[in-house]
């Protein structure tokens, strides 16, 4: 999936060093074990607040459909369809498929039974997560060291699924490309493929800049725990899509999820309506 992050229309354009992506943060003291689907996220969030309606399970943050979308995709959603060489259809988004309305219909569910809490933002959710309010979010390797700094007992899980085995997140992907107007290319390439590309190097990328390496060799060499779990989280996670369409996404879609968080509309219109704008908005350039 790192290389085909770099790839488009066919081409690698890249060589990746590094992957990011997001994972299941769990706190051990009020959530034992890995929950498996969205839905025992759910029970486990209305158990955790019937029982102390200041203390909350699952949180997120108002809208960011970045960190949406690995509960969508866990419901069989997506944002563009694939085709079978792996690559992002544009004329094929998937915002108001069923798979996506059912994520965003769960969602809802934890809106409207007050699971969810209101104006929720990003600083917000980790503090709640560090201080023990919030028991469950989904967030990213950039965080960890001030959650370890907290003291806060927790586990870095994968995804849980629901229709599908497991949520797929997005991956990102970090690595080198050669510039078109390079005076030698082929010594670059060398230097890339001969030089960079090999163990030692790589592994000495990670030591300074820790992120689950996209050279396997490494990547099974780093003994890091948290590492290795969000490489076990990512292993099946979408590159994000590296198409121009992609541009005309963010907004229809984050704020479908701003709308449903403040429960101004359905999750099937929210969704739907995102839909619409999104493919008017592709095709109109």
């Amino acid at each position: 999936m790192a290389l085909q992050a770099f790839t488009y229309q066919g081409d690698l354009y890249g060589m990746p060093n590094a992957t990011e992506n997001v994972a299941l943060f769990i706190n051990t003291d009020l959530v034992p074990e890995c929950p498996a689907t969205w839905t025992e996220v759910y029970e486990i969030s209305s158990e955790l607040h019937t029982a102390d309606a200041e203390q909350y399970g699952f949180v997120r943050m108002e809208g960011d459909p970045y960190h949406f979308y690995p509960i969508q995709t866990a419901f069989g959603g997506f944002i563009f369809a694939r085709d079978e060489q792996g690559n992002y259809d544009p004329t094929q988004v998937g915002v108001g498929d069923p798979g996506s309305i059912a994520a965003a219909e769960w969602y809802e569910t934890m809106v409207t039974e007050g699971l969810q809490p209101p104006a929720m933002d990003w600083d917000t959710m980790h503090l709640w997560f560090e201080s023990g309010q919030a028991a469950m979010l989904v967030t990213g390797p950039w965080v960890t060291d001030r959650i370890v700094e907290s003291g806060v007992p927790f586990q870095i899980c994968d995804i849980p699924g629901e229709t599908e085995e497991a949520g797929r997140p997005f991956l990102g992907s970090h690595g080198f490309m050669i510039s078109a107007f390079a005076k030698d290319p082929l010594l670059a390439q060398i230097f890339l493929t001969e030089f960079v590309a090999t163990p030692e190097v790589m592994m000495a990328m990670y030591e300074g800049n820790p992120r689950p390496p996209a050279f396997l060799e490494t990547l099974d060499a780093v003994e890091d725990e948290y590492i290795t779990a969000f490489g076990r989280a990512g292993a099946n996670a979408d590159p994000m899509p590296a198409i121009p369409e992609m541009a005309s996404v963010w907004d229809a879609w984050g704020n479908a999820v701003v709308i449903i968080s403040q429960g101004a509309d359905t999750a099937v219109n929210a969704f739907t309506n995102a839909q619409q704008q999104i493919v008017t908005a592709i095709s109109g350039g």
